[in-house]
């Protein structure tokens, strides 16, 4: 078999990075997006299929008031401009996990991936969430340190680490 790798590009969208977000998500946006630009490069010039996730919610008034981002046709949803698209791999979740989108399963099940390579945000949530979910699906998955943003407590993000680790995901 052909050991077919891809890397996961988990919500570098503007309403996480751009300077009209909400003051929580207080990602460093230059670093994390030069770090995620450098593993997109890398992991694409290794041959690894480049899949961008995007986390949306339905357009409707409640989740504009009580959520507030990430709002289905809105500018927020978008991937960030400053990220490198090198793919036309693009699906989007509702759910933290994105083994829970229909589209993005099916094309892992049919490419055949053997091995997951997680960036993006955020470790404590989407991204630690998508790690588990590629656990549940039986495929090996390491997270970027470097390329993962947390918005979270240093001890709440080792907590997740370690809770990942024991399920099998590698840190690199």
């Amino acid at each position: 078999m052909s050991n077919k790798k891809a890397l996961v590009v988990i919500d570098m969208q503007n309403d996480y990075l751009w300077d009209k977000r909400m003051k929580k998500f207080s990602y460093d946006t230059e670093k994390l997006v030069s770090s995620v630009n450098d593993s997109i490069e890398k992991y694409s010039a290794e041959g690894c299929d480049v899949i961008y996730i995007i986390q949306v919610f339905p357009n409707i008034i409640t989740n504009k008031w009580f959520i507030g981002f990430s709002i289905k046709g809105t500018e927020g949803a978008e991937i960030y401009s400053g990220i490198k698209n090198v793919s036309g791999l693009c699906f989007e979740k509702n759910l933290k996990d994105a083994f829970t989108s229909k589209t993005f399963r099916e094309h892992v099940e049919k490419a055949g991936y053997e091995q997951l390579y997680l960036c993006g945000i955020d470790e404590c949530g989407c991204l630690g969430a998508t790690a588990k979910g590629a656990v549940k699906a039986g495929i090996p998955v390491s997270v970027i340190s470097e390329s993962a943003g947390c918005r979270f407590s240093d001890s709440k993000r080792n907590k997740m680490r370690s809770s990942l680790k024991a399920l099998g995901v590698k840190y690199i």
